[in-house]
């Protein structure tokens, strides 16, 4: 145990410290997952940044050389058993075990490695928390802070401007980007892809929220008027966009140019509304993070179909959500699209973490081929319809 601690405060002194993280908490209830400390510049004074991790948030406290040695042997062993320490020189681990039996592993680094003092917040902030209406969404504070209730929301966020804007690059769009955000709710994420697309593209953003509820869609609309934000005389303007909330379901919505369709959580059969309506408007883009798959599930419950998986409750429930979304894709692959399923966002956080992303393309389909794996998934488990693939033919004589 002291040899470790004589090893930091040797990387201590000499500043070769690159990252540090403490993990494996000695209670098995502690909220606090782990701390994760790295070297950074605060007025040309070099500290390091501790960042704790909670299960829903973050918090942050700065110390000095000395602070940090007090904070890690008051941490270690009697709040965490594992220590992990990178420096310049080396890499070294300390393990403790249940009995208190410490282990340590060094290992000298044959690489050359550099040292990052950014603020991890940096690197976060795909979106400006002191512009006037994160406040009055109620994300932060008049200072634009980010409240502590909230932090859990604003990596949400984050995460979620990352995946969308990686997916847009890949995308090709005229100079103007229309995007719609189905059932856009308290507007946490349209306005954050707004800000961030108007910021980050040299393109005109027309972004309209839908939202069927009427105060939501008053209060955003005031939010945006209040802080002036398309307008180009204002402080807070973002001059090469527009954004609007529209009072209405998914299925009255009548855009007169969309590029990109965004459905997020959209309940059971209404992310079904959202992904047929992108097709209809031949969206070059469609993404959408599908919610309670209920009608699926009780097409199977019906038939009366199990097997050895679907014969318990649980992964009935498992089993409808998988079918649902991936009879989705191959829709969205019949009419054209080429369809990927991926993560969006840590699994502990929420179970709702599967998003659908269908980009259209100029690819010849084989719709015989893609139409008998959808019936073929059907008649596998009873399903008599599926409502996408259903309204898809619904006044249409080929589907499109």
């Amino acid at each position: 145990m002291e040899k470790f601690f004589e090893k930091l405060d040797s990387s201590l002194r000499n500043n070769s410290i690159i990252k540090m993280t403490l993990s494996k908490p000695v209670s098995k209830n502690s909220e606090l997952r782990n701390i994760y400390v790295k070297p950074i510049l605060l007025k040309n004074n070099k500290m390091y940044q501790f960042t704790y991790r909670y299960e829903r948030r973050d918090e942050t406290k700065n110390f000095d050389a000395t602070q940090t040695m007090e904070q890690v042997r008051g941490l270690v062993p009697e709040m965490f058993q594992n220590v992990s320490l990178f420096t310049l020189m080396e890499d070294v681990t300390l393990l403790v075990s249940k009995k208190g039996k410490p282990t340590l592993m060094c290992k000298k680094v044959q690489e050359n490695r550099e040292q990052d003092f950014s603020h991890d917040h940096e690197k976060l902030r795909l979106i400006d928390p002191t512009n006037p209406w994160w406040h009055l969404l109620g994300l932060t504070t008049r200072d634009g802070k980010v409240t502590a209730d909230m932090q859990h929301k604003y990596k949400q966020i984050c995460k979620y401007v990352e995946i969308v804007d990686g997916v847009m690059r890949q995308t090709k769009f005229d100079d103007d980007i229309h995007i719609a955000d189905m059932g856009a709710g308290k507007g946490y994420l349209t306005f954050a892809l707004y800000e961030y697309l108007t910021t980050h593209y040299d393109k005109k953003i027309v972004m309209e929220g839908v939202e069927i509820r009427p105060e939501l869609v008053a209060k955003i609309n005031n939010i945006i008027d209040t802080c002036n934000i398309t307008r180009s005389d204002a402080i807070h303007c973002i001059a090469n966009g527009t954004i609007r909330f529209i009072e209405g379901s998914i299925e009255s919505y009548k855009p007169s140019k969309l590029d990109v369709l965004i459905a997020l959580h959209a309940c059971d059969t209404a992310t079904d509304d959202a992904i047929l309506k992108g097709i209809r408007n031949n969206a070059k883009l469609i993404i959408c993070a599908p919610c309670c798959h209920k009608q699926i599930r009780r097409e199977m419950e019906r038939s009366g179909k199990t097997d050895a998986i679907t014969r318990y409750g649980i992964f009935l429930e498992r089993q409808a959500v998988m079918i649902t979304d991936a009879i989705r894709a191959l829709v969205l692959e019949y009419c054209g699209y080429k369809t990927q399923v991926m993560e969006f966002i840590e699994i502990d956080n929420t179970p709702k973490n599967v998003l659908l992303v269908g980009r259209k393309t100029d690819k010849l389909v084989d719709k015989e081929a893609v139409a008998a794996q959808i019936k073929a998934l059907m008649e596998q488990y009873g399903i008599e319809e599926h409502y996408l693939w259903r309204n898809l033919w619904r006044n249409s004589a080929n589907g499109l």
